[in-house]
């Protein structure tokens, strides 16, 4: 079952530290077209949407010369403002989704419930205190924590193991979006319904 009219939203955020605007709909194909001056983080967002199969252009600029802080975090404040948008009423999805995604030596879980209560659970030590390049993996749990606070959901993510950082890093992002893709399914017997007993979410 699939809308007729895509869920997608396109939002824009300016402060004195970034910029950002993106555009993001949930019932796309994967594409990415993403630019946030940082490669690394371009790259986790593009896997995020080729495996959660929702299209997504970021253009982000920041004071990356003070640190990548401010970049990384108001793209998830952004790009969670977003899927709340293009969201709705949430009437039609599947609401929970989970998905485990091996790659290499590194098997990381991501759990999702698009319930109206933010919440992130992030057990991936690690990535604690270390970098790749000139990323601070530590910026990981920032990016997702913004991203679930501001599209109102619960999401838990954990290593069961692995050794390659880069490994870790990019299966935590794809396990994200495969999650989110099964969450955002619309299922043909829950037609117009919300996936709740309390009737709100």
């Amino acid at each position: 079952m699939k809308r007729e009219t895509p869920r997608q939203a396109r939002v824009e955020r300016k402060t004195l530290e970034t910029e950002v605007v993106l555009h993001l709909n949930v019932d796309g194909v994967g594409a990415a077209k993403v630019a946030t001056t940082i490669p690394f983080f371009d790259h986790m967002l593009a896997a995020w949407s080729k495996h959660g199969f929702m299209d997504l252009t970021v253009d982000a600029h920041g004071d990356t010369e003070v640190d990548l802080h401010h970049t990384v975090e108001d793209v998830g404040i952004v790009l969670g403002r977003a899927f709340r948008e293009a969201m709705a009423d949430k009437r039609g999805i599947v609401r929970y989704g989970t998905a485990f995604v091996p790659m290499d030596e590194a098997l990381v879980a991501a759990s999702v419930d698009i319930s109206g209560r933010p919440f992130l659970v992030f057990n991936v030590p690690a990535i604690q205190r270390a970098r790749l390049s000139n990323f601070d993996l530590d910026l990981l749990e920032e990016f997702f924590r913004a991203f679930a606070v501001n599209a109102e959901l619960t999401l838990h993510v954990n290593l069961h193991y692995g050794k390659n950082l880069h490994h870790i890093a990019e299966a935590v992002f794809k396990a994200v979006g495969r999650a989110l893709a099964e969450a955002t399914r619309l299922h043909p017997r829950a037609e117009g319904l919300l996936p709740s007993t309390k009737g709100s979410l």
